[in-house]
Parts: structure tokens; sequence; C-alpha cells
């Protein structure tokens, strides 16, 4: 049995497909069907299930996931505390945040970094999902909500403030009512935000129109004249095509965190951009 192949099960049965599971180590299908199959005749079980869905977990799969989630935690651990030690200011560093954070906000402080430090290839990756730090996903996260991955040390970052935005000649909506009005919002993944709920009780009788989970797209459709957003004032303020308007009460700050692995604390290429990032953006 080849830990390489325990990789494979992993991935498999995290994505339910062999397609997904080879984009994620980067890696071809056809190669990843094989060696799951090695595995499985190396075991003399059958561990994933082939169903119209994707792959699922056999009993004999389930027993496997377990011992394998540690051997991987134990491989990473390995990685991480290796890694840490690195003082070279040179190699790879993965960042990750949500898309308008990285172009409105992070980027200035990204390439001032690039130009002292030009040996470090830094790794900028925007998704509405959270990358593990634990599985190196990513070596740096900036994000709207602390960390509940244990063993990452975090710290609250800064207080991003929000405004409401609408296209220049948009009729304003009446506070209190907004009868008529249209509104452009996060997607329901992202029920519950605090800017989205005090938009509608600011507007009560407004309506949805619009859903996204990428703020840069709210923002072209105010644009257009498609509706009322809420958008952090670095992105809403950053558009000269946008109006700020005022609806009698500022919308909810909220808080931007940064979070790293505590295995990465030592390595200093991490440090140096962290330094730079709280330097130039920290309250």
């Amino acid at each position: 049995m080849e830990w390489s192949d325990l990789r494979v099960f992993l991935a498999v049965a995290r994505e339910g497909t062999l397609g997904g599971a080879a984009r994620k180590l980067g890696q071809t299908q056809p190669t990843m069907g094989r060696r799951l199959q090695a595995l499985e005749q190396a075991l003399g079980q059958r561990l994933l299930q082939r169903t119209k869905d994707g792959f699922v977990l056999t009993g004999e799969g389930a027993a496997v996931l377990g011992h394998a989630e540690r051997m991987e935690e134990e491989a990473l651990a390995f990685q991480r505390q290796l890694a840490g030690k690195e003082q070279q200011l040179d190699g790879m560093l993965r960042i990750t945040s949500s898309d308008w954070f990285a172009e409105y906000v992070l980027t200035p402080v990204i390439a001032q970094f690039s130009v002292r430090y030009p040996h470090v290839i830094l790794e900028l990756l925007t998704d509405s999902r959270l990358f593990s730090l634990s599985r190196q996903e990513a070596d740096l996260a900036f994000r709207i909500q602390p960390f509940d991955e244990p063993d990452v040390v975090s710290r609250k970052l800064l207080r991003m403030p929000y405004g409401v935005y609408v296209a220049p000649g948009h009729p304003h909506p009446v506070p209190g009512d907004g009868e008529g009005a249209s509104l452009l919002v996060m997607n329901t993944a992202f029920g519950g935000m605090p800017e989205i709920e005090w938009l509608q009780r600011m507007l009560p009788n407004a309506r949805v129109v619009f859903r996204s989970n990428a703020r840069a797209v709210q923002a072209r459709m105010c644009i257009e004249g498609a509706g009322i957003a809420v958008l952090p004032r670095p992105l809403g303020d950053a558009i000269g095509q946008l109006d700020r308007i005022d609806l009698g009460e500022e919308p909810p700050i909220r808080d931007i965190w940064v979070g790293y692995h505590r295995d990465m604390r030592g390595l200093a290429r991490l440090r140096m951009l962290l330094d730079m990032v709280v330097d130039r953006l920290a309250n």
C-alpha cells in the first residue's frame, strides 16, 4: 500500500468524482482511477462505490477514511514544520481572500512586497470557499469572520465600513419604506450577513432582484442601474460610476481577520508579508 494512493482515495472521497479529485491533486482522471483501483486491490476491499451522483464510501471505505485522515495530518504537519523553518526570502507563498478584498485592498500591499522581495512568488486565490490552512491549501488567509480551525494563529486586522450605492440618476429610495426599490444582495448561501439584514430593515418594502456571491458583480449590476447594493467602502468608493447615498443610518461595520497555521509562524516570507500588511492596513 502506497501513501500516495491513500491521498488519491481521500481526494475522491472528498470531491465525489474522479475529475474533481484529479483537479485537486493536479493529476489526470485515468491516473486517479488506476491508483484507486491499485489501493483497493492491495487492501482486498472495495472502498468507494460509484453511483449516478458520484462516488460514495462503502462500509470498508468509511473505516479506512479516519486512518487515512490521521496519516494525512501527520504528513502535513511534517511538511508545515519543515516549511515553517525556512528563512530564505524566496519560494512560493499562497494567499487567499475574497475577490473584492484582493483587488481593492491587498493588491497595493502585494505589489509593494513583490518589488521589495522579487524572489518570492505570491499566489493569490480568490474564492467564496474557505481554503484549509492545515492542509496547506493556503499559507495566509483573510476572512470576514473569525477563524475556527484548530492550530490557526489569527488576529483582527481592520474594521471594514460599508456604504449604500446606486448608479448616478437612479431614484433614491425612501428610508423606512423602499417601495419600488430593487436590491442587489449576496446569494442565499451567505444568509444572515448583517449588512443585508440591515438593508432589508431600512427598506422593508424593497424587493430582492439579484443575488451573487461576488461583490464585484453586484457593483457591476449597480453601475448598470439594476438596483441598490451595500458594498464595502474600498470597493464602492473606488468605482467612480457609483453614488453613495444616505439612508439615515450607517450600515454595520465588519471585522476583517488574518490567520495562518501556527507551524508556519517561523516562515520568513510569511512574516515579512504579514508585517507589511499589518503596517499598511491595521487600525
